[in-house]
């Protein structure tokens, strides 16, 4: 009988983990219109791939919890894609997903009443869940609502802010300028105005972005010297990093420009950034010497990290004499931010590569030194010391 009682046990404990699974098995995105329109429901779309933890998080401890599935199986027709196979792949594209996991919540004719985007935890999804199928919540109502007085900042708000809860901030573009469009140049500067530039505003050419610029210090005072900067830096951002990431050398070139001509040593950072991120992916090392020889002491002086990161590169890939020569001035002035065994050892190995053996034998054994002091595996300069000494 014990034996019996926990094989029954064993097996009710199997059926339970199993009903609690995620599955991601399911219908097609055809038949869940088809569904949505005989049963009178919206649909319910999950946007996923294999590799990303956020969305195998939200599997593992949101949709495993059955009152969600039972939640989500009453009010919707419910369908799981991966982004990277056949119908994923087409509602990626259709609803332009960029960011993982993705939430589509749509009616029967496809129209988007509301999407979300990213990981959070079961009560906080249940809730957006609920919000998604009341009217007053959703993307057409409250579109509608904006366009019929596009100069009211409290719709514009309720748009924009369920908007963004699932689109990428440049999709916050159009309804923020049309909202703008509204308001002449002075009234921008308000705490109201300044939230929707701040919050949708992603072209750096627009007349709102350019007004900031020249008119910074009557935004200070309407937000704060913090809030602006961020802004000013975000934009950047915004206007550099998809060209990096896709390795868009020829627009880069074009669109740095716009971004030098804020002429903020700020934004002159970020610019300095992306420009050796962009020379590093490509293997421009000509470019990436000229920029760092150009713009280092400026823009990098009091960064000892990056100075080093510097330093490794010419370590790498720059040859001639004079800029390494250069290069070992930026990462001693690292040292002298902060002393490292590490950017130590980076000194010593670049006038090993110039061929200034007694300078490097100084920094390598100031190195082992430092390495012996602090207990740390010294192999790398114990190989250098022995390439040294037997030269």
């Amino acid at each position: 009988m014990r034996f019996l009682y926990l094989l029954f046990l064993f097996v009710s404990l199997q059926a339970v983990q199993a009903q609690n699974q995620f599955s991601v098995e399911g219908i097609s995105y055809k038949t869940a219109l088809e569904n949505a329109k005989t049963e009178g429901k919206p649909v319910f779309v999950m946007l996923y791939a294999d590799w990303c933890p956020h969305c195998n998080q939200m599997k593992k401890e949101v949709f495993s919890d059955q009152k969600v599935m039972d939640f989500l199986n009453k009010n919707y027709v419910c369908v799981w894609k991966n982004i990277e196979k056949e119908e994923g792949i087409a509602l990626k594209n259709k609803f332009k997903t960029t960011s993982l996991p993705s939430f589509l919540f749509l009616d029967s004719n496809e129209t988007l009443l509301y999407a979300l985007k990213g990981e959070m935890k079961t009560p906080e999804f249940l809730a957006e869940a609920g919000y998604a199928l009341n009217p007053k919540f959703q993307l057409p109502n409250l579109e509608k609502d904006f366009l019929a007085d596009t100069g009211n900042a409290t719709k514009f708000f309720n748009y924009l802010n369920t908007l963004k809860k699932g689109k990428d901030r440049t999709e916050l573009s159009i309804p923020t300028h049309i909202y703008l469009q509204t308001k002449s140049d002075e009234q921008l500067i308000s705490e109201t105005n300044w939230r929707v530039i701040a919050n949708g505003v992603t072209d750096i050419n627009s007349r709102e972005f350019q007004y900031v610029l020249k008119h910074q210090k009557e935004f200070v005072a309407v937000a704060s010297q913090n809030r602006v900067d961020r802004k000013i830096e975000s934009i950047v951002n915004e206007l550099l990093r998809p060209l990096v990431d896709n390795l868009d050398t020829i627009n880069y070139y074009k669109q740095r420009e716009v971004a030098k001509s804020i002429k903020l040593q700020k934004t002159d950072s970020i610019v300095f950034k992306y420009d050796l991120t962009l020379a590093e992916r490509t293997e421009k090392w000509n470019f990436y010497k000229k920029v760092t020889l150009e713009d280092t002491e400026k823009l990098a002086w009091n960064d000892a990290s990056f100075l080093k990161e510097i330093g490794q590169t010419y370590l790498k890939h720059i040859d001639d004499k004079e800029s390494l020569k250069k290069s070992i001035s930026w990462v001693q002035h690292s040292l002298e931010l902060n002393d490292s065994y590490d950017g130590t050892l980076l000194v010593s190995k670049l006038y090993n590569k110039i061929k200034d053996k007694k300078s490097a034998l100084k920094y390598a054994k100031d190195a082992k030194a430092i390495g012996k002091e602090m207990g740390w595996n010294t192999k790398d300069v114990d190989a250098l010391l022995a390439e040294l000494n037997s030269k």
